[in-house]
């Protein structure tokens, strides 16, 4: 079993878990796409590419050579993830991914106190911009009004 493969597997069920999941929701038509639309064209798309990478695997590495030498990278991102998710609504969207970012950026990367937060304000606030001022979606505010 190669790497590519066993990723492989999993996209595969994944894609196949979210066409099963859609399924109860309306398709709709080309024209008037419904709510299950988008989800199953891009779980479609999931599915082919990974057949595609099985099918083309040969040259990867053997599961078994893999070391976990970045676990703790990996625990980071995953605390973070977590935290991202119950903290969003108390918290705000701007605020949650400014300490987000600022974390992963100044503990992981280990990068500058300046380098970090203005990468972090950065993103936060321009991507609050983007989507809640320019494209109109609406973004948790938090108790902070930001």
């Amino acid at each position: 079993m190669t790497t590519d493969r066993a990723s492989a597997i999993a996209l595969i069920i994944f894609a196949l878990l979210v066409i099963w999941e859609s399924r109860q929701l309306p398709l709709g038509t080309l024209r008037q796409p419904g709510p299950a639309f988008i989800p199953i064209l891009l779980a479609l798309l999931l599915l082919m590419f990974a057949v595609f990478l099985g099918l083309t695997s040969s040259r990867a590495p053997s599961l078994s050579s893999i070391t976990w030498s970045e676990w703790r990278h990996a625990l980071a991102i995953l605390a973070a993830s977590l935290f991202s998710v119950f903290a969003i609504e108390r918290l705000g969207y701007r605020l949650t991914v400014l300490l987000v970012l600022g974390f992963l950026v100044k503990l992981l990367e280990q990068r500058s106190w300046i380098v970090s937060l203005s990468f972090a304000f950065t993103l936060s606030f321009g991507s609050f911009f983007l989507f809640y001022t320019v494209l109109r979606v609406p973004l948790p505010q938090g108790p902070f009004g930001f």
